[in-house]
């Protein structure tokens, strides 16, 4: 099968983005022996081998936005040496193509070198490899620099599963504004390349619901806890008990107020991308234990806390469904909550349904090596459709020409 090339500029904000991803989540986790094993989506999924047909997937769909970026881990070979190889192919292969991706240049994981999360050269160090990035692919106008930086260093610092396989609040602490300020960083360094880029940083939109009336405190506590991320990379004051929380966990004020400086300079160039799955939702029992609590307010509620908190444009950057016969009915449930949230003059500007493939291990969070195929894609590992394939395909033809708002980048 071959996809008809596109003669327009991949990037350009014309119309609302529709758009799907290719998970490359590669965290490290511990193996049986206690060695570090890498979780590579891309390996568990083919897409090393099979990458040119699953961009000429694209063609079936006629998406137009691809979130999709490098193997951060693979490229930073060491602080001032990268290898671009595997990149210049498939980046070449999109624009050729005339899709724009939406470069996902921190997904889950750090180079070996590096070490983790806990390591301050951290943003100094993937702020210059953003920069490299840019200048090597200057017509990539939309990125993601760090993917969902409040699920990363939960797992990795304080549950203790990927990465720095840390448990605690100052671990957890750490990592945090390590990510946040490399977020910031590899913003400012783009934008030097390229100063029409914007930022669409994704993240897990979650809310905690009080089982008991004894769960208020530990509920309302974690309904702050879940906005740090953004209020970090948003320049957004914390209220007093996070900011007690974040200084009795290692955060300095001058650190603090950094952020609250650089965070709001950037916000023109920003677009807040939210995340939605049936698991976002959770009970807060009685006890303090956390449970899954399904959907519950559903996305269109939710979305609409975190826009009257940032009041950014906002895209839905991932939502599916562990379950192919029920994808269908999941897509047009969350495009029914895009429907609402537009209606109420809230700025959203795109949808993704996440991913193009199957996922791997993803029902385990990565955490232990099955090699279990999730179907939640649109085509199965031996890129056969999915129900979901044909769905999104009329939902794309029949909506694509809506405009995305009169949203202001930059």
């Amino acid at each position: 099968m071959t996809t008809q090339t596109k003669h327009r500029e991949p990037g350009a904000l014309h119309r609302f983005m529709f758009a799907t991803g290719i998970e490359n989540s590669y965290p490290t986790i511990s193996g049986k022996d206690g060695k570090a094993i890498r979780r590579d989506e891309l390996e568990s999924t083919g897409f090393y081998t099979h990458w040119r047909e699953d961009f000429d997937l694209l063609g079936e769909l006629e998406i137009d936005y691809l979130r999709y970026g490098p193997q951060y881990y693979r490229v930073h070979v060491s602080a001032d040496r990268y290898d671009w190889d595997f990149c210049d192919v498939t980046f070449a292969r999109l624009k050729e193509m005339g899709i724009a991706p939406i470069a996902d240049l921190c997904h889950f994981g750090l180079p070996d070198w590096i070490g983790s999360y806990q390591n301050p050269d951290f943003p100094q160090l993937f702020a210059g490899y953003a920069r490299t990035f840019a200048q090597r692919y200057p017509w990539v106008k939309l990125v993601t620099p760090v993917n969902e930086i409040f699920v990363n260093a939960t797992f990795s610092a304080q549950h203790g599963w990927w990465n720095d396989r840390l448990r605690g609040d100052r671990s957890f602490v750490t990592a945090l504004k390590h990510m946040c300020k490399a977020n910031l960083r590899a913003e400012e360094e783009i934008l030097k390349v390229q100063p029409k880029a914007i930022f669409i940083q994704s993240e897990a939109t979650a809310y905690y619901h009080e089982r008991t009336r004894a769960a208020g405190r530990r509920a309302r506590t974690e309904n702050e806890k879940r906005f740090l991320s953004f209020d970090l990379s948003y320049g957004h004051r914390v209220n007093s008990e996070m900011y007690e929380y974040l200084c009795d966990n290692g955060m300095r004020r001058e650190e603090y107020h950094w952020f609250l400086e650089h965070g709001d300079s950037l916000r023109p160039h920003c677009v807040m991308g939210s995340d939605y799955y049936g698991g976002n939702e959770h009970w807060v029992t009685a006890e303090g234990q956390i449970e899954s609590a399904g959907p519950v307010f559903g996305y269109a509620a939710l979305a609409r806390q975190y826009f009257d908190r940032y009041h950014l444009p906002v895209m839905l950057t991932e939502t599916n469904v562990m379950d192919a016969q029920r994808g269908p009915d999941w897509l047009h449930d969350q495009w029914a909550c895009i429907r609402e949230l537009r209606r109420l003059y809230i700025p959203v500007v795109g949808f993704t349904w996440y991913s193009l493939l199957d996922q791997v291990d993803w029902d385990v969070s990565l955490r232990e090596v099955h090699n279990k195929d999730n179907p939640v894609g649109l085509y199965d590992l031996d890129r056969k459709p999915r129900p979901v394939r044909d769905a999104y395909r009329q939902l794309i033809a029949e909506w694509r020409d809506q405009a995305p708002l009169d949203v202001e980048y930059g």
